[in-house]
């Protein structure tokens, strides 16, 4: 069962999503919240699989949540949801630490793909937006100190950047999962962070990928 909380102040979208989710069975939606302070209010007393957050909200929006929660140490996985098409927002939302970033005009099926991929440990990311940061929006991810990947490896990044999990990665591959997993592992590694969102932003910004 994956436990999803949603954080939308406008009540229509917050339950639109709820309904959409609570399609399948193996989604449970524990609590819902009208802005990023209530949100972290009650994932302290409640704590969840995945948040779903608005990036525009009043009180505390969407990337405000995403640093706090980070800054508290807090690793929940959250995806940023907004109806804004801006690489510039995308940017704010990954540096600030979110795992995902998904457009509200998604269909059930992606909105249901999107749960899945982070709930795997995987990153989410509109290829829209990838294909739309400009060169100094990408210069802000840049590691001069990031170490070369084996060929294996830049593969490996190019899927996990597709938004694929591990299990899919060693399905296309040919690799079992848990050497795919050592694969991960030695890239965030190289690229110095543990996050596979950032490690795909750097790897861009090197232009390894």
């Amino acid at each position: 069962m994956i436990n999803v909380a949603i954080a939308d102040d406008q009540i229509l979208v917050r339950q639109g999503i709820a309904s959409l989710l609570s399609l399948r069975n193996d989604i449970t939606i524990t609590w819902q919240a009208n802005n990023g302070e209530e949100a972290l209010a009650k994932l302290d007393e409640r704590p969840v699989d995945i948040l779903l957050i608005d990036i525009r909200m009043p009180v505390k929006n969407g990337i405000e949540t995403v640093k706090a929660l980070r800054q508290a140490q807090n690793n929940t996985p959250v995806i940023v949801l907004t109806t804004f098409d801006d690489p510039a927002l995308f940017t704010q939302a990954m540096h600030a630490g979110a795992n995902g970033f998904l457009l509200k005009d998604v269909d059930t099926a992606k909105l249901h793909d999107a749960i899945d991929i982070v709930h795997q440990g995987g990153m989410l990311a509109e290829p829209v937006l990838l294909n739309q940061l400009s060169d100094e929006q990408l210069s802000t991810f840049a590691d001069p100190n990031i170490e070369p990947l084996s060929e294996r490896e830049l593969d490996i990044l190019k899927l996990i950047a597709g938004g694929y999990s591990n299990k899919e990665i060693a399905d296309t591959v040919f690799l079992a999962e848990g050497t795919v997993k050592n694969h991960v592992s030695n890239i965030l590694a190289k690229l110095h962070t543990r996050d596979r969102t950032r490690a795909v932003l750097k790897a861009l910004s090197a232009q390894l990928i």
